[in-house]
C-alpha cells in the first residue's frame, strides 16, 4: 500500500508492480509516478497541458532538460514528487512504510504566521462530536493538550 499525505488529505493506493502502465500510482527510490486523476485525488491540482492548476493558479510543469535528467513525465504519469521538490515545497518519504508526504514551503508558512491565523483544524470531543476551528473564528479558543508518555 502507498500512502500519500497532503495537507488534510490521505489518499491510498495498492502497491504497483513493474511498470506505471496499470496502476494509478507506482513508487520508485525517490520517485512518486502518478496519473492525473491520482493527483487530482491526492492534492485536488489538476494536472492540464498548462501545468497543475488549483482554482485559477497554475504551475507550469518544466521543460525537460537534455543533460540526461530523469523527466517529469513518463508513460501518462507525473512524477510528483520531483515536482513538488522543483518548486521548493519540502517532499519525505519513508521507503518502508510506503508513506509520502508533501509539505508547505516556509513562503507559505510564513504566511499564514502573518495573518496571526491558526491553520483550521478538526479535533473530536470527548463524546466523539467533531470541532472545527474555523466554526470559532471570531471568539477566543483555549485549547489545551497533553501526551501520556
Amino acid at each position: 500500500m502507498i500512502t500519500l499525505l497532503h495537507e488534510q488529505r490521505e489518499t491510498q493506493w495498492p502497491e504497483a508492480t513493474g511498470t506505471a502502465s496499470t496502476t494509478e500510482c507506482l513508487a520508485e527510490g525517490d520517485a512518486l509516478w502518478l496519473d492525473a486523476a491520482a493527483i487530482e485525488a491526492a492534492t485536488g491540482w489538476s494536472w492540464k497541458p498548462e501545468g497543475l492548476c488549483h482554482g485559477d493558479t497554475c504551475v507550469p510543469l518544466p521543460r525537460p532538460r537534455g543533460d540526461g535528467a530523469e523527466p517529469l513525465v513518463r508513460d501518462g504519469r507525473l512524477n510528483l514528487a520531483a515536482l513538488w521538490r522543483h518548486s521548493g515545497q519540502p517532499v519525505v518519504h519513508d521507503a518502508a512504510s510506503r508513506t509520502w508526504v508533501l509539505g508547505s514551503g516556509s513562503a507559505r508558512r510564513g504566511a499564514a504566521l502573518a495573518t496571526l491565523q491558526a491553520p483550521d483544524f478538526t479535533l473530536p470531543d470527548l463524546q466523539g462530536g467533531e470541532h472545527r476551528l474555523s466554526a470559532y473564528r471570531g471568539r477566543k479558543v483555549f485549547l489545551a493538550t497533553w501526551a501520556s508518555w
